[in-house]
């Protein structure tokens, strides 16, 4: 399970700045997947000996009345609400703000660790003025340069030491997690409600709650399944319910114990840019995804209606172009039913291991149909294939030169490797190893 920290503060403190400092990269804006355009104000930190989520807000105002700030000032808001650590940044270039003090009254009434930072410490100019923070009555402040790395280290190691320790132990590899994530008031629930009542499906009544979400197993043709309900969350505050961006971070801590996801999207009001970053992030850990279009019934049909609609979903989904779509009704449990069958065939293609031999003859293949690139003047050449991991599936390349695998061969690769095996609706990860002569 990973721990989320939330990076909060006015605006222009350097937020991002420091996003990108300890994630260890600029976070790229746009994917190299087509059709992905989706907000990235967050990522998986993994460069140390404890992963975390990483959150970068909008610039908390308190007291604007502007309907931006407001606006991210409910963000930042929400993030506290959610996160496990909360770094607050102030700026030392500017010294202490009205704004930080209301900030840092409300962070005293939040039962989690926060770590005060005052970024932009480069100078002896902002270090003589680092005195006038302790006003805020706060026993350590961390005074960093996120720009030039300053003090990033010490910032780091107490965000480690605060992270509690992550059990590696084999996870259990009988049982499908699923996910029910989406906007607010999409009909999670009742599509929660619909499932675990239908034909075939035993639910254990017995509901454990881990990390706010509501975790109930069942089983479905002598199969075992845990369904992990976003919609059961508790409501906090009511900037969580009306707060739609921020519905991504209710999706990161399902996310992170889901093998299946079902991305809810409302009929009605047709797809919106939150549909794809929920969706986005799944698709980002490696999660298999099924499209469930709720509402059906509620939508004035044709003949046509649905056709177009799959269009639709195609077009802006491109990154899934695979995920089996279902059209349901959660309220009068039209097509209901059939979503399990998807979820049995993915969960299939999600635990499948292809035998070394197969792997190899289909490289061969590959390589005959499609002669691999040069690089740097000579061929690059391909020597074995293997797999290393399932949930999901994973696969090794081992190459001459792995640095001169165009993104084009990967995919041409990653398409046969789906055609050979039936990873037709399941990510898979392709990697690729040097191996000299």
């Amino acid at each position: 399970m990973s721990s989320i920290v939330a990076i909060v503060g006015r605006p222009n403190v350097g937020k991002s700045t420091l996003f990108n400092r300890i994630l260890g990269r600029r976070m790229a804006i746009v994917e190299n997947v087509p059709g992905v355009t989706r907000d990235r104000n967050y990522a998986e930190v993994s460069r140390y000996e404890k992963r975390f989520t990483l959150i970068d807000t909008g610039g908390f105002e308190p007291a604007s009345k502007d309907p931006l700030l407001a606006q991210m000032r409910e963000q930042s808001q929400l993030a506290m609400e959610e996160a496990d650590i909360i770094l607050f940044l102030m700026d030392g270039r500017e010294g202490l703000n009205p704004a930080d003090k209301e900030v840092a009254h409300m962070l005293r009434q939040v039962d989690k660790p926060v770590l005060f930072v005052v970024n932009k410490v480069d100078g002896p100019a902002q270090e003589a003025a680092l005195g006038e923070f302790y006003a805020l009555g706060v026993d350590e402040m961390h005074a960093v340069s996120a720009e030039h790395r300053l003090g990033m280290g010490d910032l780091v190691d107490e965000i480690l030491d605060l992270l509690p320790d992550q059990d590696l132990a084999d996870e259990d590899v009988t049982e499908t997690r699923l996910a029910i994530i989406g906007r607010p008031n999409v009909g999670k629930s009742s599509l929660v409600n619909r499932m675990l009542g239908f034909e075939r499906v035993v639910a254990n009544p017995t509901a454990g709650t881990t990390r706010d979400s509501v975790d109930t197993p069942f089983n479905y043709n002598q199969r075992r399944y845990v369904l992990i309900d976003t919609a059961g969350i508790r409501r906090k505050g009511r900037v969580s319910q009306k707060l739609e961006k921020y519905s991504v971070i209710l999706a990161l801590k399902a996310m992170d114990r889901a093998h299946i996801a079902l991305v809810v999207i409302d009929a009605e009001e047709g797809i919106t840019d939150q549909d794809l970053t929920i969706a986005g992030y799944a698709h980002d850990r490696g999660r298999a995804v099924i499209l469930v279009v709720n509402k059906w019934d509620l939508v004035k049909k044709d003949n046509a209606t649905m056709g177009d609609y799959i269009k639709d979903v195609r077009g802006k989904f491109r990154f899934l172009p695979d995920s089996p779509i279902h059209f349901v009704s959660a309220l009068t449990g039209q097509r209901i039913s059939k979503i399990m069958a998807d979820v049995e065939m993915v969960s299939d293609e999600f635990n499948r291991k292809v035998p070394t031999p197969q792997l190899n003859r289909m490289l061969k293949d590959a390589e005959y149909n499609h002669q691999p690139p040069l690089y740097r003047g000579k061929r690059l050449k391909f020597f074995y294939v293997t797999q290393t991991a399932v949930r999901p599936p994973t696969f090794v390349i081992f190459v001459n030169k792995a640095d001169g695998v165009h993104f084009s061969y990967e995919r041409y690769l990653m398409n046969c490797m789906r055609q050979a095996f039936g990873f037709t609706a399941c990510p898979i990860r392709l990697k690729f190893s040097d191996r000299e002569h």
